[in-house]
């Protein structure tokens, strides 16, 4: 645990269920701006989110247009046409509207609008802290936390390599998490982005870099999580469950956040750019192996975990609490039906041949220096291995 703080957070956080109709008052706070593009998907097109945000900022006064070309996985090609759209436009400040991938990208639109435009500039060990456009994120899902992370992933599709781009200028200006833009979303998505919310927790308490802050913020989505997963899952429209896992999320965004992400996060980014298995899926499926590949290292740490998620007693020792840890994560999976990678559709030799690059860019991406256990190229390998089987 590092014996220092640095907390880092979007300057202004709007939360709580009708907070999106602020977004003309949280604009003036971040900046004399006036003309925002929007950044999204035709998903929150088609089902009117991306409309009603513009009413409330037409409502107010304020000019606003629409960049819905963002796919899951967004490229670097994606964000540099945003860029094109919002100087033909002459705005002056960002909003990124949507799941992890429209967010990833109007933080990076935002950045790079100002800065090199060249996304390789940003790879890892490279942090960026200076300053970009302002910039508003508006999460629709319950998963990702990146509206107040310091993180933007993107593609470098020359390629398909996932570049983690990190430091102070990619947090956003503010955030606001509003439950009830989250509601249409289906129990698949449900529970993987709440798998990705407690891989968040998970990674960011036993990280080398964990802090008191990101202790606290931890835990606390733990506890969120668990007693809200299932809940959400079997009944969608149990609003106090839908409204603990996006409160959840943005507790699980500002724990790795301040802390870091680790093996688990390295070895799914390739997943995601090489068989697009979606982000929080295929963090849930490789949660339980690299779980019991890593205990041993912070037994204690990993203890406390099963603890806060109630899949081990106060009474059980470190071991047998890791124990039910590791059980307890397949449990999650196997009740939230999330899909092996054969059964996700993975071609079994494709996956093979794939192992020894994907293990080579999750070394490169810098997470797996995070985790308790470290391993090397070959341990990554075998862990895929193990993954699959």
């Amino acid at each position: 645990m590092r014996d220092t703080v640095g907390i880092c957070a979007p300057r202004y956080l709007d939360v709580g269920s009708g907070a999106v109709n602020d977004i003309a008052n949280l604009l003036g706070k971040i900046g004399k701006v006036h003309n925002p593009l929007i950044v999204t998907d035709k998903v929150m097109v088609d089902i009117g989110i991306a409309g009603r945000v513009q009413k409330l900022l037409a409502d107010a006064g304020m000019a606003s247009d629409v960049f819905d070309k963002i796919l899951p996985d967004p490229t670097d090609e994606m964000v540099l046409a945003g860029i094109d759209v919002l100087e033909n436009g002459k705005h002056d400040c960002v909003i990124g509207l949507g799941g992890g991938s429209p967010l990833d990208a109007g933080k990076a639109i935002a950045v790079m609008a100002k800065n090199s435009r060249d996304i390789q500039d940003y790879r890892p060990p490279s942090q960026f802290n200076g300053s970009g456009l302002p910039m508003i994120a508006i999460p629709t899902t319950a998963g990702t936390g990146s509206e107040v992370t310091h993180h933007t992933v993107i593609i470098h599709n020359a390629t398909r390599e996932k570049i983690s781009c990190r430091g102070e200028g990619f947090v956003p200006s503010a955030a606001i998490v509003d439950f009830g833009l989250s509601l249409s979303k289906p129990r698949r998505l449900i529970a993987d982005n709440a798998l990705d919310t407690l891989t968040h927790a998970i990674e960011a308490y036993v990280s080398r870099k964990a802090t008191l802050y990101s202790d606290r913020m931890a835990l606390d989505c733990m506890r969120l999580v668990a007693a809200n997963v299932e809940k959400a899952y079997n009944d969608p429209k149990d609003m106090p469950a839908r409204e603990a896992l996006m409160l959840a999320a943005t507790f699980g965004g500002l724990a790795f956040s301040n802390a870091s992400i680790a093996l688990v996060h390295a070895m799914s980014r390739p997943l995601g750019s090489l068989f697009h298995v979606p982000h929080g899926m295929s963090n849930a499926m490789l949660l339980p192996t690299i779980t019991d590949y890593s205990w041993q290292a912070a037994p204690q740490r990993y203890a406390d975990c099963g603890r806060v998620l109630g899949l081990a007693s106060a009474d059980d020792d470190d071991m047998q609490a890791c124990d039910a840890l590791v059980a307890g994560l397949y449990e999650y999976n196997r009740r939230l039906e999330v899909p092996t990678l054969s059964r996700f559709g993975i071609d079994e030799a494709a996956y093979q041949a794939a192992m020894a690059q994907m293990a080579e860019d999750a070394v490169r991406s810098g997470a797996p220096g995070n985790n308790p256990k470290i391993a090397d190229q070959n341990e990554i390998t075998d862990l895929y291995q193990k993954a699959w089987a």
